[in-house]
């Protein structure tokens, strides 16, 4: 019996490395995405000009990052239901749901950044977070990455349905191609090399849109095909179906509430931040991107627990769902220990690869040391996050994110910088202290087990 045990659990694990490491490695590339763009400009021209460039690419980010956000907030309904499908043997309902989740998010989603963007240049930015001299520096690439977000939203879709079959080594095959693609195009449109024009941050901006476009054309043709769990038959056309609409609602109306609530306690916090002038702001930004890539293995952990629990809870095997669960939270804990170790000991050469500011380097190490205690808690509150989503218990994540960021992060950041005197430093204090509350909000709904028995149609 012991030995059956074992290997049960090295089975488990199995699974777990299977779906995990392909999709770390995908979200990885696509943080460094972004995280190169804001790199190579923050290298380019004078100190003052990589401060504005910086700046710019962190207010494009709002925009991108609430487009994103909703997007998730959308598609988590369409993995659940991927998974849970599959875990039911139903796997004739997967492609109405491959449909439901692409055309949803191109018409309610898509549409709104469009118009913003294009239509809203300046007001948009300016409402993020910028200024005109950061609006004259970036609004053209501003543009260029709202136009890019009709493909970047094409992929996460794609992405988001094939992480629901268990298939993510396709997202990170083609996460590659991408970041291969941008890292040479910003090199050539950036700099002005050969026969390309230098275009600086507008270069960085067309570069991205152009490898999320290549992206988009590898994954539709893959689609196409019929030999995979997720296609696309396009001659069989579309037909709305009522209990996909029903459980996509029941799943994405909390995740994107919870996204707002995350997008409005955000664009709050940011506003504070750039009330401490150019040097804060942009250390803000580069503490954003760096956090922004160390919660990578979180999240990749947290798919992949999604995944797992929403095929065991098809199966109805609860058990297995909880130990999906744990054992995700084991390895996600473990690598959140080992950044923060790598944040706290060399974050002032972390931060210099951004940018030459002396001033902002000073500061943004202060700030990784700080982001190292944000990881064990933002790690595992994450994960678990996770594993609820892929059981349909969305509404319990939503009111960590509400509780967290909405008051907690918005509060304490007004009495930390504004009170207390503490500048960029409490801001971040502040999330430390969000991150802490949203940690005991979805470990207590976990531990309740009421997670395991959320009805999908």
């Amino acid at each position: 019996m012991t030995i059956d045990i074992k290997e049960e659990r090295s089975k488990e694990r199995k699974n777990i490395l299977k779906i995990a490491i392909p999709v770390l490695a995908e979200l990885l590339l696509a943080s460094l995405l972004g995280m190169v763009d804001m790199i190579m400009v923050g290298r380019y021209g004078s100190s003052k000009l990589s401060s504005l460039n910086i700046s710019s690419i962190g207010v494009t980010n709002q925009l991108v990052f609430l487009g994103l956000s909703m997007i998730q907030a959308l598609t988590v309904g369409g993995t659940a239901m991927i998974s849970r499908y599959i875990g039911q043997n139903r796997k004739d309902r997967i492609e109405s749901v491959v449909k439901h989740v692409v055309l949803l998010v191109q018409i309610f989603m898509v549409l709104p950044i469009l118009i913003i963007g294009l239509g809203f240049t300046d007001q948009a930015m300016i409402f993020f977070g910028g200024s005109p001299e950061i609006n004259a520096a970036g609004s053209g690439y501003f543009r260029v990455i709202a136009v890019g977000f009709i493909f970047q939203s094409f992929n996460f879709a794609i992405f988001a349905s094939l992480r629901g079959s268990g298939n993510t080594k396709t997202p990170m095959k083609v996460s590659i191609l991408a970041n291969i693609t941008n890292v040479f195009g910003n090199y050539l449109l950036i700099y002005g090399i050969g026969p390309f024009p230098e275009l600086g941050i507008l270069g960085a901006g067309i570069s991205t849109s152009f490898s999320y476009f290549l992206s988009s054309m590898i994954l539709f043709f893959y689609v196409l095909k019929t030999d995979h769990l997720i296609k696309l038959k396009i001659s069989d056309g579309f037909k709305f179906d009522k209990d996909i609409i029903y459980n996509m609602l029941k799943i994405g109306f909390p995740s994107m509430l919870e996204q707002v609530a995350l997008r409005v306690g955000i664009l709050i916090f940011v506003r504070l931040v750039s009330s401490l002038g150019p040097v804060a702001f942009a250390t803000h930004q580069i503490g954003i991107s760096i956090i922004n890539l160390s919660f990578t293995q979180s999240q990749g952990l947290g798919i992949t627990a999604s995944a797992l629990v929403g095929r065991s809870l098809g199966e109805e095997n609860y058990d297995l769902a909880e130990r999906y669960i744990e054992e995700c939270n084991k390895y996600s804990l473990i690598l959140s220990i080992i950044i923060g170790g790598i944040f706290f000991l060399f974050g002032g050469e972390i931060v210099s690869l951004y940018t030459e500011n002396k001033d902002v380097i000073t500061e943004g190490e202060s700030i990784l040391k700080l982001i190292a205690f944000v990881q064990p808690f933002q790690s595992v509150q994450l994960t678990t996050s996770g594993g609820l989503r892929g059981a349909g218990d969305t509404m319990w994540t939503m009111i960590s994110t509400l509780i967290g960021i909405t008051f907690v992060r918005t509060i304490f950041g007004r009495y930390f910088v504004l009170s207390l005197g503490l500048g960029l430093f409490g801001a971040w204090l502040a999330l430390l202290v969000d991150q802490a509350i949203r940690w005991i909000v979805i470990r207590f709904r976990y531990k309740t087990g009421k997670w395991k028995y959320v009805k999908l149609r």
